[in-house]
């Protein structure tokens, strides 16, 4: 299991509230069997619509790994295709001020860590990747700051899952996966499912 303490890179500055599932993945890009692919759909329409002006078109963010977000990020329905197209575009981590509880869930259940930081933090930050592209950023879960060049700020999320990052134990599958001897032993004990 992998243990995410600290993710550093480059970010891509995302500006705007309520920013929801269907505009981070269309609906149309749901039909697909396995996620392959949707990296380069993510935020198609709004991209279409900015016609290259959109962040994620804009060469001097490309291989960007932290998106900086603002207010209730990821609203909207429970697709968990917008964090995988999100994840395979590069993302690594997500900065901002909240995130939509299903989409957070979504993140988590990926390995991909959503701190939260105020308004001003989160402004702070987007104004310098505005500024300077190739500022460094990072974010740090065990000391729970986001650093931009010499500037660092508080970050948060909720203490369980910050834990489960720290310990590597965020990966459910790879848990099951990694205790399938003691889970075969535990259901053959148990009558409902022996019968």
């Amino acid at each position: 299991m992998t243990q995410i303490e600290q993710i550093t890179g480059t970010g891509i500055p995302l500006t705007g509230n309520d920013i929801d599932t269907d505009r981070i993945i269309p609906a149309r890009f749901l039909k697909c069997v396995t996620f392959d692919g949707l990296g380069e759909q993510v935020f198609a329409d709004d991209r279409a619509a900015l016609e290259g002006r959109h962040p994620f078109d804009q060469p001097q963010y490309q291989g960007a790994t932290i998106l900086v977000v603002n207010r209730n990020f990821g609203c909207g329905s429970s697709r968990e295709h917008a964090p995988q197209a999100i994840a395979r575009w590069g993302i690594k981590a997500v900065l901002g001020e909240s995130f939509a509880e299903i989409f957070f869930g979504n993140c988590v259940a990926i390995g991909i860590p959503c701190l939260t930081a105020t308004a001003e933090v989160v402004g702070q930050v987007q104004a310098a990747l505005d500024a300077d592209p190739t500022t460094v950023v990072t974010l740090d879960l065990a000391t729970q700051t986001v650093t931009v060049g010499a500037e660092a700020g508080a970050v948060s999320m909720p203490e369980g899952v910050r834990q489960a990052f720290l310990a590597g134990t965020w990966d459910a599958c790879g848990q099951l996966v990694a205790n399938a001897d003691a889970i075969r032993a535990t259901a053959a004990t148990l009558p409902y499912v022996a019968w």
